[in-house]
C-alpha cells in the first residue's frame, strides 16, 4: 500500500516517493492493489477521509484502488478557499493523470458521489462507470441533522460550536451517519476533530449549491455511463425513497440494502464491497 502526498502545482516535484498532481494544494492519496488491475477510485463524503473505506478494502485487494482525501479533509491541505464541487473534481482528475490512470470506476459516498459526478461531467473520457453510495439526488431529499448541525453554518455560532467539540460530541454528531450499531474507529473521530471549520462549511455549502443548480440524476442521464446506486433502506440523512430518482438515468442499477443507514461501507461492508467489485469488474470489460 502506497501513501502519497500529491502537490497540485504544475511544476511540483514528487515528494517522499510520491507523485505530483496538477493548482497549488497538497492532496493525500493512498494506493493499494496491482497497478495493472482495473482502477477504482474511492471518494469519501463531507468531513470524511480515506479511513471511511477501510472495511471494504480486503474484498477489493485484486483491484487497483486509489483513495483520495479531498481538499480540507484527512491529511490533505486546508487552504482558505477552493472547495467547490467542480474544483474538488478537477483535483481528483489531476491526481489520476499524474498517476497514469487513463480509465477508472469512480465510487463516491454521499458528497463524494457529487464529486464523482462532476468529474464525469468534466472528463467523460476518464470515467468508465460510477458508483454512488448514499448520494442524495436533489436538495429537498435531505432529511436534516441535529440542531447543532443546523447552527454550524451560522458564522460566529458555528465557529464556537466547532471549537468546543470533543471526541464524545463528534461521535454523537456522527450518529445520523449510521443506523446499525457499529464501532466508529478512532481514526475517523480524529479526522473530524482535526478538520478546520472553514473546510467543512465551504464543502457543505458547495454540495448544496451543486444540487440546487441541477439534480444528480439529471447530470448523469446524458453521460451514457453505467451507474450503480447503493442506498440504505434506513438512511437518516437522505430520504431512502429518493434513490428511485436515479431511474431517470438510462444505465442505472439501484440496490437498496435492508436495515442499513447512510454508511453501507461500515454497516454492511461485505455486501457493499461485493457490489462495488462486481460492478467495477463488469465495467472493465
Amino acid at each position: 500500500m502506497d501513501e502519497i502526498t500529491t502537490s497540485n502545482h504544475p511544476h511540483a516535484e514528487p515528494r517522499e516517493g510520491g507523485t505530483s498532481a496538477g493548482s497549488g494544494e497538497n492532496l493525500h492519496v493512498v494506493r493499494s492493489g496491482p497497478p495493472g488491475a482495473p482502477t477504482v477510485v474511492l471518494l469519501h463524503g463531507l468531513a470524511g477521509s480515506t479511513a471511511w473505506w477501510d472495511p471494504v478494502l480486503p474484498a477489493l485487494r485484486d483491484l487497483h484502488v486509489v483513495r483520495v482525501d479531498l481538499l480540507g479533509h484527512g491529511r490533505s491541505a486546508r487552504p482558505p478557499g477552493g472547495y467547490g464541487i467542480a474544483e474538488h473534481a478537477r483535483r481528483v482528475g489531476a491526481v489520476l493523470d499524474r498517476l497514469g490512470v487513463r480509465r477508472a470506476t469512480l465510487v463516491g459516498h454521499s458528497t463524494g458521489g457529487m464529486v464523482a459526478t462532476s468529474l464525469a461531467e468534466q472528463r467523460r473520457d476518464l470515467v468508465k462507470a460510477i458508483v454512488l453510495i448514499g448520494t442524495g439526488p436533489r436538495a429537498d431529499a435531505y432529511i436534516g441533522d441535529s440542531l447543532i448541525s443546523r447552527l454550524l453554518p451560522v458564522s460566529w455560532v458555528g465557529r464556537l460550536i466547532w471549537g468546543l467539540r470533543n471526541d464524545n460530541t463528534i461521535r454523537g454528531a456522527l450518529g445520523t451517519a449510521f443506523t446499525r450499531e457499529v464501532a466508529i474507529p478512532d481514526q475517523i473521530v480524529t479526522d473530524v476533530r482535526d478538520m478546520p471549520y472553514h473546510s467543512v462549511i465551504a464543502t457543505s455549502q458547495a454540495s448544496d449549491a451543486f444540487l440546487a443548480e441541477r439534480p444528480v440524476p439529471d447530470r448523469l442521464a446524458g453521460l451514457g455511463l453505467p451507474v450503480l446506486v447503493i442506498f440504505g433502506s434506513r438512511d437518516r440523512r437522505w430520504q431512502p425513497s429518493s434513490a428511485q430518482d436515479y431511474r431517470r438515468v438510462p444505465q442505472a442499477r439501484i440496490e437498496i440494502l435492508d436495515e442499513v443507514g447512510h454508511t453501507p461501507m461500515f454497516e454492511d461492508p461485505g455486501t457493499t464491497a461485493a457490489l462495488i467489485h462486481g460492478f467495477a469488474a463488469t465495467a472493465s470489460h
